[in-house]
């Protein structure tokens, strides 16, 4: 991990650090196991972002005026939200187009946000599929 990284983690709550590593190792993971690449990992907007090649980005952040919660952004000119809206219209809160929304305290490691992630790292292999291919 690199160390503005570690740094910007370290900046968060216990809690939000714990689902955050979570969702950078699922992200990290997905890669590996679809052979899609190198992940990118940088600050985004101060936001822990991820990239790989065929991908859209993904940031991962805690905010202190939303502490019961992180959030996971996708780029709001893709389908990617509302598709995942569509898909999973129970298992997650959203914000707009543009963020999944998950408590503290819930299991981020569940399929569905694992399949979420998967879309958006293959976004471009996908966005001419209906539904993503999903």
């Amino acid at each position: 991990m690199k160390s503005e990284i570690k740094a910007k983690f370290s900046s968060y709550p216990q809690q939000a650090q714990t689902q955050l590593k979570i969702i950078r190792c699922l992200i990290f993971s997905i890669a590996k196991e679809n052979a899609l690449g190198t992940v990118e990992e940088t600050l985004k907007w101060g936001e822990p972002s991820y990239m790989v090649k065929g991908g859209s980005t993904i940031r991962i952040d805690w905010k202190v005026k939303d502490p019961d919660v992180i959030k996971v952004y996708f780029h709001c000119q893709t389908s990617l939200v509302a598709t995942f809206q569509e898909i999973y219209r129970n298992e997650f809160k959203y914000e707009g187009k543009r963020a999944i929304v998950i408590p503290l305290d819930a299991h981020a490691e569940s399929g569905p946000l694992n399949h979420c992630l998967q879309m958006a790292l293959q976004y471009h292999s996908l966005k001419h599929l209906p539904l993503l291919g999903a």
